[in-house]
């Protein structure tokens, strides 16, 4: 007989290093099993006999759904739903619940670090200490880097939601003054002024809006072009949405004071990127690890586990299929 509260988690370690309390989300099931990695030649086996799917960046398809007719619920531990098939799903009757607005508070936290670190030049000063600079410099201080105050510069947002507005309030208490984009492919609002209006306004443009068809390279060569000599560009969105090319030719010629990423177009990046090339100045690159703070992982179980408890229970709880 089916165990009707058996579930499998595909990619257990890339929610929890060892440091989540996972006990919550146990209890939901009657057995949990945890695979620290799946090839997608494996989830169809890895799913047989379970009624609940737990995946961060495994893909689960229409033919892995069809060769587990005992499949009920796939509970995503992100926000993104690219990597299920949701029609599939819908077709298969399975509920598709995702996790929402669990890593606001460290990804707001990480995109301001980020451009503080732009603004103070915090990397090129550790090099010069580290290669001794410092320690050979004729007066107490070492001043070779223009170090640029935020108070009373412009930022411009693109994505005013939980996470934008977020981003806003630390700005705004670092005396920036604040003003938000018009994201394309959406309805024109008055509190929101087109790209070609934002960008020559702006010392700091951050992103925080999703990737689609809309708003892919939505900030390219032209884009770049526009921006006030010396801007900062900081990116904790989705890397698709900066022509990558474009960013590092505009770093290169000078002509923006900074730029620090989160993400790039594809993750690993194991064929290489036009941003890790080794003669890029002032870029920062992280390796989409904004979200990972350990609060923000514990969150993502427990709303893992509120969406199990709510499905089990026959209502509805950040259903996306």
């Amino acid at each position: 007989m089916t165990n009707p509260r058996r579930a499998v988690f595909l990619d257990h370690p890339s929610l929890d290093l060892g440091d989540l309390d996972l006990s919550p989300l146990r209890t939901c099931f009657s057995d949990l099993q945890l695979f620290a990695q799946t090839a997608p030649e494996q989830v169809a086996e890895r799913l047989h006999g379970a009624c609940v799917a737990i995946t961060n960046k495994i893909r689960i398809d229409a033919a892995a759904m069809a060769a587990n007719p005992d499949l009920q619920l796939i509970l995503i531990t992100a926000t993104g739903t690219n990597n299920v098939d949701l029609d599939a799903a819908r077709a298969h009757g399975i509920t598709v619940c995702n996790c929402q607005g669990y890593g606001t508070p460290s990804v707001a936290q990480h995109t301001i670090m980020l451009l503080l670190n732009l603004a103070t030049r915090l990397a090129d000063y550790q090099k010069a200490v580290g290669d001794g600079r410092w320690q050979q410099a004729r007066q107490f201080c070492l001043l070779d880097y223009p170090i640029v105050e935020l108070e009373g510069k412009t930022l411009g947002l693109l994505g005013h939601g939980e996470l934008g507005g977020a981003v806003a309030r630390l700005a705004e208490a670092f005396g920036m003054r604040v003003l938000l984009g018009q994201i394309p492919g959406r309805p024109a609002r008055p509190d929101r002024l087109p790209l070609d209006e934002l960008l020559p306004q702006i010392d700091a443009l951050t992103l925080h809006c999703p990737l689609n068809e809309h708003t892919r390279h939505v900030i390219g060569a032209r884009e770049l072009a526009a921006m006030k000599p010396g801007a900062f560009v900081v990116n904790t969105a989705r890397g698709g949405l900066i022509d990558e090319q474009a960013l590092a030719d505009a770093l290169r010629n000078g002509h923006l004071g900074g730029a620090a990423t989160d993400v790039l177009s594809v993750e690993p990046p194991v064929n290489g990127n036009p941003l890790l090339a080794g003669d890029i100045p002032r870029l920062i690159v992280t390796p989409h690890n904004a979200w990972g703070s350990r609060e923000a992982r514990q969150r993502i179980v427990g709303q893992l586990t509120e969406n199990a408890q709510a499905f089990f229970s026959g209502t509805a709880l950040r259903v996306v299929s």
